[in-house]
């Protein structure tokens, strides 16, 4: 994902939501994601390019 810097932070207790099990277009897989915000209420947004959505 571009624009991540390479000493971004996480937190260690969280889970893999989507993407985690390789390229798809299944609710727990991206195909390209090519942006990611956190919106005001902590929610993730993708934008998964190849599957043409964008998902929360």
């Amino acid at each position: 994902i571009p624009n991540i810097t390479g000493n971004a932070a996480s937190a260690r207790n969280g889970a893999t939501v989507a993407g985690g099990k390789g390229s798809g277009n299944a609710t727990n897989q991206l195909h390209l994601p090519s942006d990611l915000v956190v919106d005001d209420d902590q929610a993730v947004v993708i934008a998964d390019t190849r599957n043409h959505r964008i998902i929360q």
